[in-house]
């Protein structure tokens, strides 16, 4: 059995979808039917709906992390909320953390999550530094590799993340 979580950008473009997809999917074709593929995500849209859905259709299994009780309620946007309930009823395992609420300690303690159950490590990523505020795709990855996880970086020619940041 091969557990791969993922990290990855939220932000992308409509556009970098399929692109990130069709690499994701060639990415997983190596472990696709034989039943021994787990894929572990926060379910977030963009980069971790994205994989959930390409671990899904190699035949793998879905392990639901979500990062706080408040996540769905307060969290997933309103365009996303049929995909997100859809994902979590597709999940093997769904794992609420104890947060309360929403914010840069649960989104820590679910990447810590991750990389924990992961024996490797996808990351959407476009190799642009950590921001210095935790919990992002950058802190991930540096994260995973301090713990000597193999990291493969999905970044199709092409991809794009929204110029303008609704969370920032």
């Amino acid at each position: 059995m091969t557990t791969i979580a993922v990290t990855g950008h939220i932000d992308l473009t409509e556009d970098s979808i399929p692109l990130v997809r069709g690499a994701l999917d060639e990415l997983l074709k190596q472990y696709a039917g034989n039943g021994e593929l787990v894929g572990v995500s926060c379910i977030a849209m963009g980069a971790d709906t994205v994989f959930a859905e390409a671990v899904l259709a190699a035949g793998g299994r879905l392990i639901v992390v979500i990062p706080s009780r408040d996540y769905r309620q307060n969290i997933v946007e309103p365009d996303h909320a049929a995909l997100f309930d859809r994902l979590v009823a597709s999940a093997e395992e769904v794992l609420v953390l104890s947060h309360e609420t929403a914010g840069r300690q649960a989104y820590e303690a679910a990447n810590a999550v991750l990389v924990e159950r992961a024996d490797r490590l996808v990351a959407v990523w476009n190799g642009e530094p950590p921001t210095g505020r935790g919990g992002g795709t950058a802190d991930t990855v540096l994260e995973a590799q301090a713990a000597g996880l193999v990291v493969d970086v999905v970044w199709p020619e092409g991809a794009a993340r929204l110029r303008r940041r609704w969370w920032a």
